[in-house]
């Protein structure tokens, strides 16, 4: 019963190193090729193989390293380019286009107006 829990477990790890593979390839899919360029990141195409790669392995060659390997690569992206790429596609900040973002508010604003200091 013991081992059915830990294989189960093992099967959960692959299919979340297998969505975070894919999610970071259709990530890097719908990113502007010049984005990466203006990142001073590798190029579009260098990031789409290695994803690609990686959601590869992850489907069909059940060798853990390699998939370690794939993991690795997502982290990288999600963790280094992918904000680069935000930040130079001025796609910064979240909250629905609120805050610093459009020449709205100022830099001592927070979620909810001014910050005045308390005053």
């Amino acid at each position: 019963m013991l081992m059915q829990g830990f294989q189960g477990f093992i099967s959960l790890l692959y299919y979340a190193m297998l969505a975070m593979a894919v999610v970071a390839f259709v990530l890097a899919l719908v990113a502007r090729p010049d984005a990466y360029r203006a990142a001073d990141k590798q190029n579009k195409g260098f990031w789409l193989i290695i994803l690609g790669i990686a959601v590869v392995v992850n489907l069909v060659v059940p060798m853990l390293f390699l998939q370690i390997a794939g993991l690795i690569a997502s982290i990288v992206f999600f963790v280094d380019v992918r904000p680069a790429l935000k930040q130079v596609s001025g796609g910064g900040g979240g909250g629905g286009g609120w805050g610093r973002r459009g020449g709205r508010g100022s830099s001592s604003d927070g979620p909810y107006g001014p910050y005045n200091g308390g005053r």
